[in-house]
C-alpha cells in the first residue's frame, strides 16, 4: 500500500483531489483517520464535487472520503451471520 502519510501535512489547507476519470473533489482538509501514519480516510469542509467536464454537481458542508487508489468494486448484499 502506498505511503499517505504526507497528507497530514496538507490539514487546514485548501485541497484538490483528481481522479483519473477527470473527476475532482475541492475542499479544506479539516482532518485525517487515523491522527497519525498512513491516512486512509479524510474530512473535509466547504467540499465542492466537479465532474469531468468542470461541472459543479454537488456541494457539502462536509464529506468524508477515501483519498487511497481503488482496487475493486464489488455487491455487498445478501444474508449476513450465516454458517454454512
Amino acid at each position: 500500500m502506498p505511503d499517505y502519510s504526507k497528507i497530514h501535512e496538507l490539514v487546514s489547507h485548501r485541497v484538490n483531489i483528481e481522479y483519473d476519470s477527470g473527476a475532482r473533489i475541492v475542499g479544506y482538509l479539516a482532518s485525517c483517520q487515523p491522527g497519525t501514519g498512513a491516512v486512509q480516510f479524510i474530512k473535509l469542509t466547504s467540499a465542492e464535487l466537479f465532474d469531468s467536464a468542470g461541472r459543479r454537481v454537488q456541494q457539502a458542508e462536509e464529506i468524508t472520503i477515501c483519498p487511497n487508489v481503488l482496487t475493486g468494486i464489488h455487491i455487498d448484499e445478501g444474508p449476513r451471520g450465516r454458517d454454512r
